[in-house]
């Protein structure tokens, strides 16, 4: 199988969100068929749903993967599980971890449960910003330069922490 860069997103507002973003890191990166590829700096942005929950830590991790995105994508759950991740129903509540498969190579990918490029990633600072930091030319299929998109993506109240 052909290795493919795959974008992934990162965030985290419960249980020491930095240290859980650092974590997961290190468990993506040892996962078989995986190997980093750039790492952004974390960012702290507001919370998108409710906001009676804390603000969330947020990077984006590039990698190089001979995993189909399914299989990526099953192995990112399972991390988020062993992170402590609870689903539940309500939509952009607290969590311990959420790993988001933003772009898979040059793929566009419409399954039931895998979306890419990822549905909300050309309207979310907090995607955006850390993706153009490790992939500053990056042409996003079916959506153009990520340069043009962040610049008509305010920033928010995302800050860039380190």
């Amino acid at each position: 199988m052909t290795k493919e860069i795959a974008y992934i997103g990162l965030g985290s507002n419960l249980a020491a969100p930095e240290a859980q973003i650092h974590t997961a890191r290190q468990a993506i990166s040892s996962l078989e068929g995986v190997s980093e590829h750039a790492f952004s700096s974390l960012y702290r942005s507001p919370p998108m749903g409710p906001k009676d929950q804390p603000d969330y830590v947020n990077a984006v991790m590039a990698i190089e993967t001979d995993l189909s995105a399914i299989a990526l994508l099953r192995n990112l759950q399972q991390i988020e599980l062993d992170h402590g991740r609870v689903r539940k129903d309500e939509r952009w509540g607290a969590r311990t971890l959420d790993l988001d498969i933003l772009l898979y190579g040059q793929s566009i990918i419409n399954q039931p449960d895998l979306i890419v490029p990822h549905y909300g990633l050309a309207e979310r600072a907090f995607v955006l910003y850390p993706l153009q930091e490790i992939a500053p030319v990056l042409e996003i299929p079916g959506r153009g330069k990520i340069s043009d998109l962040v610049a008509s993506c305010p920033l928010g109240g995302l800050v860039r922490l380190f």
